[in-house]
């Protein structure tokens, strides 16, 4: 019996994103002890008979939590910003959950470990979104020289799901948390405080993000107990483009000691002019090799 579990979600525009991902946990033989199960938010039949063949579980994602229609507008895959903080209900049987976005893919197995290391005692295994090379990590519109307007992405969109001035006060610089990777026990006390959380920052602000917010709520507000892991452990390559080992064949951090990318995130996408490297193969951008040399190279799994 399995006792860990890699969980993802995806709607029949992602599958190819989905079944990339997929690829990528079972390109690693340590993969056969650990059970990859999959929401399903609006995939055809034969792309569920395509995962079937390699997973172990699909389930169909639900609304968790009651959200008004005219904020869904038939968008199905926004089930994952509420069904993904309610993962022991779909798939009980396991005791420690790894959740990965579809739009992200295992470059590195130690990552997985870490994860689920990290997630031992209850605590939360999750990543925060800098490191080193991050510029910019709020957004401040200047007033008559001193006076400023926060538009960190905590604040923004804590005020905008009317969840407090004193809360969103709390969140307004505090390092932001990207939930598209993280790890918890089925009994963590951590899913209680995101899907109370959630149920908050539901009410008012919009579906996406409203999961984000609410595991940052949970983290800065709640003190839930949390081990952050590397940026490499959930690298999003749109706020740092990596660069390639071309002597182990394999994307690194940009600068030194250049670690292995553990898993690699394409949230937001990576843009040549319209065309977004998550929905189009032939997009390839310019990287540099820690050899000194330019690249043209895609992202994706396999590509």
């Amino acid at each position: 019996m399995k006792k860990n579990v890699i969980v993802s979600l995806a709607d029949s525009n992602y599958f190819e994103l989905l079944n990339e991902l997929v690829d990528s946990i079972k390109s690693f033989e340590k993969s056969k002890d650990i059970a990859i199960c999959i929401l399903d938010a609006g995939l055809t039949s034969e792309q569920k008979i395509i995962l079937s063949k390699k997973v172990d579980e699909i389930k169909s994602a639900e609304w968790d939590i009651e959200v008004p229609a005219f904020k869904v507008k038939g968008k199905e895959w926004l089930k994952s910003q509420v069904s993904r903080a309610f993962l022991p209900k779909y798939f009980p049987n396991y005791e420690k959950y790894l959740w990965i976005d579809c739009d992200a893919w295992v470059n590195d197995w130690d990552s997985v470990e870490l994860y689920f290391k990290a997630c031992e005692d209850g605590k939360l295994g999750i990543t925060q979104t800098l490191g080193p090379g991050y510029k910019i990590m709020s957004k401040v519109k200047w007033l008559f020289g001193r006076l400023a307007i926060i538009k960190s992405q905590n604040f923004k969109h804590a005020v905008k799901s009317k969840i407090g001035l004193s809360k969103a006060r709390k969140l307004a610089f505090a390092p932001h948390i990207n939930i598209g990777v993280f790890s918890l026990e089925k009994n963590s006390p951590g899913w209680v405080s995101w899907q109370k959380n959630l149920y908050q920052t539901l009410k008012s602000g919009n579906v996406f993000g409203s999961e984000g917010l609410a595991i940052n709520m949970s983290v800065y507000i709640d003190d839930l107990e949390t081990e952050f892991l590397p940026l490499n452990c959930n690298w999003i390559a749109s706020n740092l483009l990596p660069k390639f080992n071309e002597v182990e064949n394999t994307f690194v951090e940009p600068y030194l000691p250049n670690y292995k990318i553990g898993i690699m995130h394409l949230a937001a996408g990576i843009w040549d002019g319209n065309n977004d490297m998550r929905l189009d193969k032939t997009v390839k951008i310019k990287i540099q090799s820690i050899q000194k040399n330019s690249l043209s190279k895609s992202l994706r799994f396999g590509i």
